[in-house]
């Protein structure tokens, strides 16, 4: 069984009002790692994703871009023991 990671993700700059979240969660299902995303008060996106290594890591990238109108600044990512998320959906 392959081991599974954590990583708790902040996603800055023009990432609300962009379709970011529904993306999100789109390319989490696609790619199988279970999480969560949601929009902050502050303006930036936070994510978790749990599964496998590498496809947790896929998705830390995915937010670099992310949906086709944002305009993504900075990503900052923990990564950490899993804490049992099951299936991916959006906050609010």
């Amino acid at each position: 069984m392959t081991d599974r990671v954590r990583a708790h993700v902040f996603v800055s700059g023009r990432v609300q009002g962009v379709y970011y979240r529904a993306s999100t969660r789109d390319a989490a299902r696609e790619t199988g790692v279970d999480g969560w995303v949601r929009n902050l008060d502050d303006g930036r996106v936070e994510a978790v994703f749990e599964g496998p290594e590498g496809d947790v890591r896929d998705m830390v990238g995915w937010c670099e871009t992310g949906s086709e109108a944002a305009a993504v600044d900075d990503v900052d990512a923990e990564y950490g023991g899993p804490e049992g998320e099951d299936g991916f959906e959006v906050r609010w």
